[in-house]
């Protein structure tokens, strides 16, 4: 699935990759988009788990909201396999109610991570309308991610999100 982007394989070819049995592919994991289920909640879980250590880290609000981008584009999580199964999430949950509801758990701790550190620095309302703008700029990376080949470079994407909150930021304590 990392490798093709999409949930177009069999499962015999997930099994013969992994090493073990069609059967015990099948009898673990059922169809595929189960297994892309699994996938999605292992990434999601490593994701939730590198967030909360960086944030106890981050000492002001500003620390929190540049924790939070640096966390998505970790070494971890910003791998080639790992953007190709985000990029097969986004597709797949428009078809599976699983998948749908993962994919907006995902995106409100998102939000509410953003908003953790935004809330210290703006009103709310502009809080939450450049948390739900960076969520898309963090999003929406990925995607354009997917579409390239070679290595993928964290510090441009990190860059890219930081130069759009610094606009944002500064402009609030130039008021």
């Amino acid at each position: 699935i990392g490798e093709r982007g999409s949930l177009d394989v069999t499962m015999s070819e997930i099994a013969g990759r992994a090493g073990v049995s069609s059967a015990l592919a099948h009898h673990y994991f059922g169809a595929k988009d189960e297994l892309l289920l699994a996938t999605m909640r292992h990434i999601l879980a490593e994701l939730t788990a590198d967030m909360r250590r960086a944030l106890r880290s981050a000492s002001t609000a500003r620390q929190r909201v540049s924790a939070v981008v640096t966390v998505n584009f970790s070494d971890a999580q910003f791998q080639p396999e790992t953007i190709a199964a985000w990029l097969a999430f986004y597709v797949e949950a428009q078809k599976s109610p699983a998948l749908r509801r993962l994919l907006k758990v995902y995106a409100r701790r998102l939000h509410s991570n953003l908003l953790s550190g935004l809330t210290g620095i703006l009103p709310r309302s502009e809080a939450d309308r450049v948390a739900e703008a960076t969520a898309a700029l963090i999003d929406g990376l990925y995607i354009r991610r997917a579409l390239k080949d070679g290595v993928p470079n964290a510090a441009t994407a990190i860059a890219l999100i930081e130069d759009y909150l610094e606009t944002k930021l500064s402009r609030r304590s130039a008021q």
